[in-house]
C-alpha cells in the first residue's frame, strides 16, 4: 500500500490541475480531432522516406502510397545502410 501524499503535494498537484484544466481539455480535444482523421502518412516530409521506400516490394510501395501499410524507422546514431545518414 502506498503511503499516503503528504499534504502540500497534495495542493501543488490540485494547483496545477486546476491552473491546466482548459489547455489540457484543448489539447485533449486536438488528440481527439486527429485521432478521428486517421493516419497522416501521406503528409510526412521525406524523411529518408525514399530510400526506404526503394527497398520496398510492389505490394508494400503500393501501402504506402494509399497511406495504408506501416511506415516505421529505426533512427540511431550511426547507420552504414543509408547513404544520406
Amino acid at each position: 500500500m502506498s503511503p499516503p501524499l503528504h499534504a502540500r503535494v497534495g495542493e501543488i498537484t490540485e494547483r496545477i490541475a486546476e491552473r491546466s484544466r482548459d489547455s489540457r481539455r484543448r489539447y485533449l480535444e486536438r488528440i481527439d480531432d486527429a485521432v478521428s482523421q486517421g493516419p497522416a502518412r501521406k503528409k510526412l516530409g521525406c524523411a529518408n522516406f525514399a530510400h526506404g521506400f526503394a527497398a520496398c516490394g510492389v505490394a508494400d510501395k503500393q501501402r504506402l502510397r494509399d497511406g495504408l501499410g506501416p511506415n516505421l524507422a529505426i533512427v540511431t546514431a550511426y547507420n552504414d545502410m543509408l547513404s544520406a545518414h
